[in-house]
Formats: C-alpha cells, sequence, structure tokens
C-alpha cells in the first residue's frame, strides 16, 4: 500500500508523469510499427534514425518546418467518441418524407453487425486478386443477378458511385454507342426526372459538347439529332408513367432509352427491359444502406449484352479454376481506362462495393415475396394517406403511383402546411411551383400516417386507418403491373432465417483476405486499418439516418463535423477552400479539372483546353481530362517514372496559349518525391496553366510538406488512404478537392441544397 507518511515530494519518479496521460491514444494503438521494428528497419536502410530517412527521401526545397502544421491537440479514443456523441446529438432526425430517390430503410440486424460492422468485410480490398476474394465476388453477383432480374436487363455491373452519375454513366454509354458516322449530339432528359439527376447530367455534358434538352418527354419533337433519352420511372412527381410511345419514337431515330428505376417499386411494376429500355440505372440505397445525409450509395446499370464492353464499372463473371471448380472472377475492370487513357469514355475507377454487398444482402435475406411485401405495404400506406387527402378536398396528381404522392396547393396552404409539419418534426417537399409532395418508405408505421394526416388537418383513428386499407385494391391497372418473377436463384430462397443468414455471410467472408487476415501489398488504399473507434458513429442513427434535403439547421451536427474537417485539410494542405462534393478520388479529379476549366473561361481563356500529363500518371488522369473537355498531350518520363523537365518545359511553351493545365501525382506514381516539382509548377505557371495534383500519395506528405506550398493549384484528397473511410472491397465514397483562393468562387454547386460551393459556382 502507499506509504502515506512520505512527502509527495520526497522521491522523484519522472515515469509517473507518463502514467498521468490516457492510455487509449491513437498513436499507441494505431501506429503499427514498435520501436524494435523501427530500428530493424533502419538498420536495413543504413540510416540512423527516421529524421535522416525522412532527409533522405523529401527534398530540402519543399520541407515545411517542423512547427508549420498547427492542429487542435489529439484526443484519446474515449474523448473523440465523447465528442463524436455531443456533434450527433445537434443533429435533429425529423421523419422525413422528401423522398426524390432518398428513402428511410430497416438495415437488418444481422447485415449491420456482420457487414457494416465488420472488418472482415469492410476492410477488404478490391478483387483484383480473384483467388483471394471469391466471397466477396459472389455477393457482388448476387448484386448483379438481383438487378438484373428486377431491371429485365441482360447484363448489370457491380455497382457505381450514385444515381446521378450513374444517369451520367448511361449518357457517355449512348453517346459511345453511336453508329460510326453519326454526328447526333442531342441528349433529351425529361423534366420529371429527379433535379440532381438532370443537373449532374448537364454537368457531365457541358465539357464535351453534348446538347442536353430538359423538357416535356409527351410533346418533345424527337429527331436524327437525338442519341439518347432518360426517363424516371416513377417520376420524381410519384406518378407511374408508360413510357412505351414514347420509346418507340427514340427508337425510331436510333436513339438509346434510359429509364432510371426505383429498385423497390419495380418488384410491383413491370421491368423496364420489358417496355423497350435499352439501359436502366438508378440506387440501392432503399436496399438496407442507411440514408447517411446523402451517402455514399450503392448506385447500378443494367443494359442489353450488346453494350457489355461500353459499360463502366465492373462485372463479376463466372468462370472454373484450375481444377474446374466454379469460381468467379472480374470479367470487366473499370481500369480500362488504363488501356485507352485519353481515348476512355469514363473515368470510373472504383465503385461502392460494401453497400453492395449490403444491398444485396438485403435481397438475399428477404428474397423476392418478402421484398413484394415491403413494396406492397409501402403502396398501401401511401394509398390510404391518399384517400383521406382526396376525401378532404386536396386536390393530388391523377394517375397510378408507387410511393409518393403530389398535391397541389397554392402558396399559402403551403406555408401553413409547413408550420403544421415544423411543429411534428415531419418534413416535407416543397417544390418551387407551390406542390408538396409526399414519400413513404418501409421505416413508417401507422402512427406515422396518423402524424402525416394531422399536418393536413385529418384526425384519423388507428381503427379507421384499418378500416380503409381493408377496402383498398393494390393491383395496377394495366400495363403497369408486373407480371413477370424476377430472383429465382436458390440463394434467394435459402437464407430468410437469421441463423442461416449468419452462416451464409460468414461463409462467403472465409472465401476472402482482408486486413483482419494479413496485409495486402496493392497500394496505399490498404496501408492503414480504420480504427474501430472511427467507425462505431457510423451507424448511429443521428448521422445513419439523416435524409440530405433535410433543412440544413437540423444537420448542425454535420455542419459542425464539415467546418472542423474542412479547417484541418486547410491547414494540412495549405489550400483556402475545401468542396467535399466528389464522391470519390476519380470523381475529385473531374471536378477539379472543370474547375480549372471554369476559372479559364471567367478569365475570358475559354479556348485553353491543352492538359499536360505524365507518361507515368495513373489511367484515371487522362480520362478525367478529356471528359472535362481537355486535350491530353504527353509528357516523357525517365525509366524510374520522373518527369522529363526539359520535354515538360518544351511541350508547355510549345501549347503556351492554349495551355490548361498540368495533372501531377505526388509523390509520383513509384512512390518518388521528384526534386524538381517547384521548378515543373512554376513552367506550368508561366506559361498560363493551372496544376492539379492527384492526392492518391497525400499520406506521404501530410505534416512534412503541402500541396499548395508545393505549387498546386487543386488537389483531390484520397481520405480512405490518409484517413478513415473503409475500403470495403472498392469504393470510399469521398475524394475532396482542395483550392487555392483563385480557384475557390468555381467550386461546385447544388440545385436543391442551398449555400453549398464557391460564389461563381454552376
Amino acid at each position: 500500500m502507499l506509504d502515506q507518511t512520505k512527502s509527495p515530494t520526497a522521491v522523484s519518479q519522472p515515469e509517473n508523469i507518463d502514467l498521468l496521460r490516457p492510455l487509449d491514444s491513437f498513436q499507441r494503438r494505431h501506429n503499427g510499427p514498435r520501436q524494435r521494428h523501427i530500428k530493424t528497419m533502419l538498420a536495413a536502410l543504413e540510416v540512423d534514425n527516421l529524421d535522416e530517412l525522412i532527409d533522405s527521401a523529401v527534398p530540402d526545397a519543399i520541407r515545411l518546418p517542423a512547427d508549420h502544421l498547427q492542429l487542435e491537440p489529439p484526443l484519446t479514443e474515449t474523448e473523440i467518441l465523447a465528442d463524436l456523441r455531443h456533434i450527433a446529438s445537434q443533429n435533429q432526425i425529423y421523419r422525413s418524407y422528401i423522398g426524390q430517390g432518398y428513402y428511410g430503410t430497416k438495415t437488418p440486424a444481422v447485415i449491420l453487425r456482420n457487414i457494416f460492422e465488420n472488418p472482415g468485410w469492410y476492410t477488404a480490398y478490391t478483387p483484383y486478386q480473384a483467388e483471394i476474394a471469391q466471397g466477396r465476388m459472389e455477393a457482388l453477383l448476387n448484386f448483379q443477378t438481383m438487378i438484373m432480374e428486377l431491371t429485365g436487363m441482360e447484363i448489370s455491373n457491380a455497382s457505381l458511385l450514385d444515381e446521378a452519375t450513374a444517369c451520367a454513366e448511361a449518357m457517355g454509354l449512348a453517346h459511345t454507342a453511336r453508329p460510326r458516322k453519326s454526328t447526333a449530339n442531342t441528349f433529351f432528359v425529361s423534366e420529371l426526372c429527379h433535379p440532381q439527376n438532370i443537373e449532374l447530367v448537364q454537368t457531365r455534358a457541358q465539357p464535351l459538347g453534348i446538347n442536353v434538352v430538359v423538357g416535356d418527354h409527351r410533346t418533345y419533337e424527337l429527331s436524327d439529332d437525338v442519341f439518347g433519352v432518360l426517363v424516371q420511372y416513377p417520376a420524381t412527381d410519384g406518378r407511374v408513367l408508360a413510357y412505351d410511345e414514347f420509346i418507340a419514337r427514340a427508337h425510331a431515330v436510333n436513339a438509346l432509352v434510359t429509364v432510371s428505376a426505383d429498385l423497390l417499386a419495380l418488384t410491383l411494376l413491370r421491368p423496364p427491359g420489358e417496355f423497350g429500355a435499352d439501359i436502366v440505372v438508378g440506387s440501392s440505397q432503399r436496399f438496407g444502406v442507411p440514408l447517411g445525409y446523402g451517402g455514399p450509395h450503392a448506385a447500378f446499370l443494367a443494359t442489353k449484352e450488346a453494350y457489355q464492353r461500353l459499360m463502366p464499372g465492373r462485372i463479376i463473371g463466372v468462370s472454373v479454376d484450375a481444377q474446374g471448380n466454379p469460381a468467379m472472377r472480374l470479367a470487366l475492370q473499370t481500369r480500362e481506362q488504363h488501356i485507352r487513357r485519353e481515348r476512355a469514355t469514363s473515368n470510373i475507377c472504383t465503385a461502392q462495393v460494401l453497400l453492395a454487398v449490403m444491398a444485396a444482402m438485403y435481397g438475399v435475406y428477404h428474397g423476392p415475396e418478402g421484398l413484394k411485401q415491403i413494396a406492397r405495404r409501402v403502396r398501401l400506406l401511401t394509398a390510404v394517406v391518399a384517400h383521406y387527402l382526396t376525401q378532404a378536398g386536396y386536390d393530388l396528381l391523377e394517375g397510378e403511383f408507387f410511393d409518393t404522392l403530389t398535391i397541389k396547393t397554392d402558396f399559402s396552404q403551403q406555408t401553413a402546411i409547413l408550420e403544421a409539419a415544423q411543429e411534428r418534426q415531419i418534413n416535407l417537399r416543397y417544390d418551387p411551383d407551390g406542390t408538396i409532395g409526399l414519400s413513404f418508405d418501409e421505416t413508417v408505421t401507422v402512427r406515422d400516417m396518423q402524424d402525416v394526416l394531422a399536418v393536413f388537418g385529418q384526425m384519423v383513428t388507428r381503427g379507421e386507418i384499418e378500416d380503409t386499407a381493408v377496402s383498398l385494391s393494390l393491383a395496377y391497372d394495366a400495363p403497369h403491373g408486373r407480371e413477370s418473377g424476377f430472383m429465382h436463384h436458390d440463394v434467394f430462397h435459402n437464407y430468410h432465417a437469421e441463423h442461416e443468414m449468419l452462416r451464409y455471410i460468414y461463409r462467403l467472408q472465409a472465401k476472402d483476405i482482408s486486413l483482419v487476415h494479413s496485409m495486402i501489398p496493392l497500394g496505399s488504399c490498404t496501408m492503414k486499418l480504420n480504427a474501430t473507434t472511427e467507425m462505431i458513429p457510423l451507424s448511429w442513427p443521428e448521422f445513419a439516418n439523416m435524409h440530405p434535403f433535410a433543412p440544413s439547421e437540423q444537420a448542425a451536427g454535420y455542419h459542425e463535423l464539415f467546418r472542423r474537417l474542412e479547417s484541418d485539410l486547410k491547414a494540412i494542405t495549405d489550400f483556402d477552400a475545401i468542396s467535399f462534393q466528389p464522391n470519390s478520388g476519380a470523381q475529385g479529379e473531374y471536378t477539379g479539372m472543370l474547375v480549372i476549366r471554369a476559372a479559364h473561361q471567367a478569365a475570358g481563356e475559354g479556348h485553353r483546353h491543352v492538359c499536360l500529363i505524365p507518361s507515368s500518371a495513373h489511367g484515371t488522369n487522362p480520362a478525367s481530362a478529356v471528359m472535362a473537355g481537355m486535350t491530353v498531350v504527353v509528357v516523357k518520363c525517365d525509366d524510374h517514372g520522373n518527369i522529363d523537365v526539359a520535354d515538360l518545359r518544351a511541350k508547355a511553351e510549345k501549347h503556351r496559349s492554349d495551355l490548361a493545365a498540368l495533372m501531377i501525382t505526388y509523390p509520383s506514381t513509384h512512390g518518388v518525391f521528384e526534386t524538381g516539382v517547384k521548378e515543373i509548377c512554376a513552367i506550368i505557371h508561366e506559361n498560363g496553366g493551372y496544376v492539379y495534383m492527384d492526392g492518391a500519395n497525400l499520406n506521404a506528405q501530410v505534416g512534412l510538406t503541402s500541396p499548395a506550398s508545393i505549387g498546386a493549384d487543386v488537389c483531390h484528397l484520397n481520405l480512405h488512404k490518409t484517413f478513415a473511410i473503409p475500403h470495403g472491397g472498392g469504393g470510399p465514397g469521398m475524394g475532396p478537392i482542395g483550392v487555392t483562393a483563385a480557384l475557390a468562387p468555381f467550386l461546385p454547386g447544388h440545385s436543391v441544397v442551398p449555400g453549398v460551393g464557391g460564389k461563381k459556382a454552376t
């Protein structure tokens, strides 16, 4: 026991100071190498310490002072969880009936605990080595099969980034699929598509010179200049429309038809493949993937086999192994840009594999009959509310519907309803034309229905709702109802009990290698394990259940996170502004190039279109540049991947009047800190261009140097590599960009969410 008679200062115990500090620091648990390991590595490298190693690797010209990076003191794991609890408490989770492509969903607990929260699934790397990824590939094959059969198409990819991106990728596919001599250059988009889908298609089309026309599909005169069309099914206002006649007119002018469809609705509605669609896109979010304030969520693109070589994303194929046993492989990889480079039509480098696996398991767990029951319940909830609103005299859009109602109101009515909804903590969709939208999902209860009806002045008892429900028919009038079956494979019929599902998940997991088994030496994506503490808050309802279009004041916690992350990233990169919009590293590249393009146009130099790219660059770089409307000029590199500075200078000066940008990875793709990087950046600036830096290797810069101090004007940040987003088999869902003050006004905005982006955002 302690000797209480001695003075605390009688004997000095300096090591006790260390004991006063908490032991659950991130550094102690998550910086893998221990001192003995570091000594062994240093000995092998023939250097005395880490400082000497850094001095030998990082050029003096780009080094920043040791005290340059000023961040808040680090928190322990206990402290960060407490802090995040406080931040989460600032979010107000209202009941949201906004819809517009995002819906409440119930993630089955067996999937939440054993996939979403399981490092055996969320730390797996992209399945480039099929022999160590058979479990994940089987889950993705289930995803593809489910999508193909629900949409009625012949082939599907193994997920994309989000629904809006999938719409844009479909436009790109249709454009590439034009007959060889075709000059058709117009893409028609129905005004009944979700606003964010329309906006992203317009953004992607503009630098490619594609003419996008948004209008009424019933009256638009299709001409030979139209190569593709896009419609929403059901429409954004909730109506289930028959597009047969419009599709026939589109096919008559050789235009390909894309349908952006709701997966849950397709369990009850005619699949697009049966009424003439050439491409079907959409999101699998409502199949058990939380809202998460907008994502990430796994999208999909399904089409006809005739277009399989033009598809973006990955396709899992069934083959045989060396022993003749069935085996899966990547039949089509997103790495086509490595081969086609500046001729690539897509820069998609990843997908949302973890979320696609969750959606597929949702389908496996519920099976076709379970999915139909969920869909029938959603349709019933909607029909009951429609009945009472109509009875009360409200004017609803006529026609068939699935989960969404649009109510015609004047602005005074809309204001009164808005106030009543806020009192009950309910979010509705308020359209600029004065109408109100109501979208229902599987999380809605009878009590919720009563509250919604009360907002519209209707006080209805549970008994009355039950009596009404009994009287309503859920059948669709011809030709809307689905008559074909779907999800016939045994996998969708064998695992409906939790213990069966649990065993199936772990059988697949046992066929994979993830970071719970070993290191995966395939790039910086895999060089760290997300700390459990960092992953725990992802499934907290305050973060998971926030609708992306909820009023911003309800998302105060999220905005506090954004402010802190922006502040830290600005300090780390030395940039003046950050955009969190890009949903992958490749999309960050593309966004960065569009920002550069916009800056040149604003300066009256829209003719600048030449982008210099080293021959050693990652394949997404030239693909992103081309998609941004630029012409790629390749710069020579030496045998070590270093840029040939003389060749760079010659080409920059040759294209001086048209030079738009340089795309550079730093450290290089070969992992080398090029000593002439500041000179390289200066050459580009002297010739009127901007420097885009690929931030794939930012983890080699943090605390030593920064993109802006080196000379970059814009840089995307792979947060899954440097910080804490699960790779999950391919797809982090976050690729923000940092920019200098000159480019900050051109950061992207959003048509639905006000206040996002720079002052000159488009």
